[in-house]
């Protein structure tokens, strides 16, 4: 295996066990290396010092777990490997320019600050990005939530997506040409590790064919929003999601407003399949200031 194989192997592996111990003597024994070959190959094939990388990320990451949870913030910093709060306190706002607790006040979300991982996959291409803005819209849906830990997000949205649509369209023959899911987190007023998903799945009120039942007026926010196309298999979408938040909002240096992400789904607009799509085809919207 090539160089550039070997680092984009050992990225996959850094990434999921940010929370571990990472020494370099850890990490070159996974990589097979001595730690002075790894940094000199790490540094050649990404440009970045290995070291401060992986710090970069387990920032980055704990600064998502400050905006989706409530844990205590010395929780946050012990998870991943910092000593003490006042050292997890230095480092986070050296690198996002403000302190932890701040960041978890603020009303937006700005992605100063947040290091993407670093992406060597080959044929890797960024979603590109367009902005759009959206009048006020009046849809009809219905409102369900759900709870889950950071760790579980992945599967617990594909699955809660798959299970809401099919409840939503479970009395009518026909599937509208367009479906929108609006979606929106909090941290959990209940868990101090897990936040409280509310999913919306709704349709144009012109689209139905037939009134649904227990369905009610919901509201699509105005204002503007940066916009990404999804086309690919279904169970792929919350990974192209975790993208568009990990690597396009701070590439892009964007700021998340308040409000709801939109979910706008395009369907073959027939009659209802058996089986839910294996593939799907949406656009992404997230609220933004520019």
């Amino acid at each position: 295996m090539d160089q550039a194989g070997i680092i984009r192997d050992l990225l996959v592996w850094l990434e999921s066990h940010l929370d571990q111990p990472l020494s370099l003597d850890n990490v070159a024994s996974k990589a097979g290396y001595s730690k002075w070959h790894l940094q000199r190959m790490f540094k050649d094939v990404s440009g970045h010092a290995i070291g401060a990388y992986i710090r970069a990320r387990r920032l980055s990451k704990a600064a998502v777990a400050l905006r989706l949870t409530s844990r205590p913030i010395l929780d946050i910093a012990l998870q991943y490997r910092f000593d003490s709060q006042q050292t997890f306190t230095r480092a986070f706002k050296k690198q996002f320019a403000q302190t932890p607790a701040w960041y978890r006040r603020s009303p937006e979300w700005n992605s100063f600050g947040i290091r993407p991982p670093i992406r060597l996959d080959e044929g890797f291409v960024m979603p590109e990005a367009t902005w759009v803005t959206l009048p006020e819209t009046t849809l009809v849906g219905q409102s369900q939530s759900y709870a889950c830990s950071l760790e579980q997000i992945s599967d617990f949205r594909h699955e809660m997506r798959l299970h809401f649509w099919q409840r939503f369209l479970t009395e009518t023959d026909t599937v509208p040409p367009v479906l929108y899911g609006l979606h929106q987190s909090r941290p959990s007023p209940d868990k101090d590790d897990e936040q409280e998903v509310l999913y919306t799945t709704a349709v144009p009120n012109n689209q139905l064919s037939a009134p649904l039942p227990h369905a009610q007026n919901v509201t699509l926010e105005s204002g503007e929003y940066v916009q990404f196309s999804y086309h690919g298999p279904t169970k792929a979408l919350q990974e192209f999601i975790l993208t568009l938040y990990s690597t396009c909002m701070p590439t892009l240096q964007l700021t998340r407003r308040p409000g709801q992400d939109i979910e706008r789904f395009y369907t073959h607009g027939g009659k209802k399949r058996d089986a839910p799509p294996e593939e799907i085809r949406c656009d992404y919207l997230i609220p933004i200031h520019r």
